[in-house]
């Protein structure tokens, strides 16, 4: 597909690719950034619950310092022509202190359970406040779908 050939789509139904491909996309990249020394950005695998979006790190590693040290962050879906940006605040469970169901659906997801694993993991938990959306320039205007947690325009 060319990029002179993208048709917009509405406000709908980008909503809606976005919500499939947060149901069925398995990697993010997840930018975080420390007071003290800058950006950092990582790729993890991610489990959308419908709310929020799950992912897991090691307790002790850049990422799990920088959230606890600030907790916004950005979340990029690994596309560059299909475009979902998403921000937020992060939450930080350790693995044995997360919610059952969100680590049973992720050991379900991936076949892999941090909680059983010998050094200490946390599930980071990060529910959208602002999501853009775009498919190359045609979409650019307009590519905020969500602002301050709350779905914009209409159709």
């Amino acid at each position: 597909m060319q990029i002179n050939d993208v048709v917009p789509r509405g406000l709908a139904e980008r909503r809606r690719d976005t919500l499939k491909r947060l149901a069925t996309d398995r990697d993010v990249w997840v930018s975080t950034a420390h007071p003290d020394h800058g950006p950092h950005q990582v790729p993890l695998w991610f489990l959308w619950d419908g709310r929020a979006m799950w992912m897991c790190t090691g307790a002790t590693s850049v990422t799990a310092r920088n959230v606890r040290a600030e907790p916004r962050v950005r979340l990029a879906l690994p596309d560059s022509f299909d475009v979902v940006l998403i921000q937020g605040e992060a939450e930080t469970h350790p693995a044995q202190e997360v919610p059952a169901d969100a680590a049973q659906a992720y050991t379900e997801t991936f076949g892999w359970d941090p909680r059983t694993e010998d050094g200490p993991f946390m599930y980071v938990r990060v529910v959208p406040n602002t999501v853009r959306a775009w498919r190359g320039e045609p979409e650019l205007r307009g590519r905020v779908i969500m602002r301050d947690g709350a779905r914009i325009g209409s159709d």
